[in-house]
């Protein structure tokens, strides 16, 4: 074989792998970068500073997410679950003020089991299970981890018990966008409000939604949220 015929042989070659990684890498282009910040938002960001400022390994653990979770087709549910649901939700938050611990305690368990509900991963698969909501629900997960964390935080004896009871407050506010945005019916982005069944009628500032002819309570609790009038 001529020196001339291995040289193209060679270009030829070159040309044909320089084609393969454009082609690969326009193929990975809408997991990654910018796609990817406007995707996952607040959750780009942590992230980030959880690889510590190495946005390439954030990226690629964001796209890892994106390709085990993005196929989950979430399950609406049946209004009696959603009743029920509410119903607890409601019923932890009126038992924060005797009971803080016990009613974030009760919050995180919930947010486990609806999100299992509606075809997350199990509860019992913590991890994955906020891995998958990460991917469907970026801005709002973080509260779920937040209860989480304050529920299952070690007993240390708190130096300041006012401290860790505003910590316990912010968790339950946090958490309640993600069960807001997983209770509510498909479809629907009104903030949560029911559209089907009894009437239901939203507290202050957006607290939980009590049914008609039950009394409904406010986050008496929160120093910084009015209470209904």
């Amino acid at each position: 074989m001529s020196t001339g015929v291995i040289i193209a042989l060679i270009v030829i070659v070159a040309a044909v792998l320089v084609v393969a990684a454009v082609l690969a890498l326009r193929a990975r282009g809408p997991r990654h970068g910018g796609n990817l910040k406007r995707r996952f938002g607040p959750e780009y960001e942590r992230a980030v500073a959880r690889h510590d400022g190495d946005t390439k390994a954030a990226e690629r653990e964001l796209a890892d997410r994106v390709e085990r979770h993005g196929s989950v087709r979430e399950r609406p549910l049946e209004p009696a679950e959603r009743e029920r649901f509410e119903a607890r939700w409601t019923a932890a938050q009126e038992r924060f003020v005797d009971s803080p611990r016990e009613a974030v305690e009760e919050a995180d368990r919930l947010l486990a089991e609806l999100a299992a509900a509606r075809g997350f991963p199990a509860g019992g698969q913590y991890e994955e299970q906020v891995a998958a909501l990460s991917v469907h629900h970026a801005h709002h997960v973080d509260g779920y981890r937040r209860v989480h964390r304050v529920t299952h935080a070690r007993a240390d004896g708190e130096r300041d018990a006012g401290a860790g009871t505003e910590e316990m407050r912010e968790s339950m506010v946090a958490a309640r966008a993600l069960f807001d945005e997983l209770v509510r019916p498909a479809g629907h982005h009104d903030g949560g409000r029911r559209h089907d069944g009894p009437r239901h009628r939203a507290g202050a500032d957006g607290d939980a939604a009590a049914p008609a002819g039950r009394a409904h309570h406010s986050w008496s609790f929160s120093k910084s949220r009015p209470k209904e009038s």
